[in-house]
């Protein structure tokens, strides 16, 4: 079975340090204030969006192809609520928003799809500690 390593390191303190995120691709730089105002740099919460993102969206390419629907293209935002909680910042909710466009499907058999991919995808059951997951998704042409 793979096994996918990503890395991270901090320096300073939590206001004023910054760190990096180490991908297969590359570095990216993050800080307190990339991740909880609008400063530069990537933060966690993206991170984790742009691997849900990219994870719904091959699993639901992959039920459609099943289903004997292939698909031309699917394209999903991944909108990571971080919120204070009484337990602390926590991820509260996450909205995928896909567009796809699927040859010869009816929007119901399409949604019923893309609630599938949503619940079975690998990182929304690694996510299920996550309150609210919500899915709006579009069939285009």
């Amino acid at each position: 079975m793979a096994v996918r390593k990503a890395t991270a390191v901090w320096e300073g303190t939590l206001k004023e340090g910054n760190g990096k995120v180490g991908l297969g691709i590359g570095e990216y730089p993050f800080s307190f204030s990339s991740r909880f105002e609008d400063g530069q740099g990537t933060n966690p919460e993206e991170l984790l969006g742009a691997a849900h993102a990219g994870c719904f969206s091959m699993a639901l390419g992959a039920a459609l192809e099943r289903a004997g629907f292939p698909v031309t293209k699917i394209e999903t935002e991944a909108h990571v609520h971080l919120d204070r909680t009484d337990e602390g910042p926590r991820v509260v909710k996450i909205d995928l928003i896909t567009k796809a466009q699927v040859p010869n499907i009816d929007e119901a058999t399409f949604l019923q799809h893309a609630q599938g991919a949503k619940e079975n995808c690998v990182i929304s059951a690694a996510l299920k500690g996550v309150p609210e997951i919500t899915l709006n998704a579009q069939l285009v042409s």
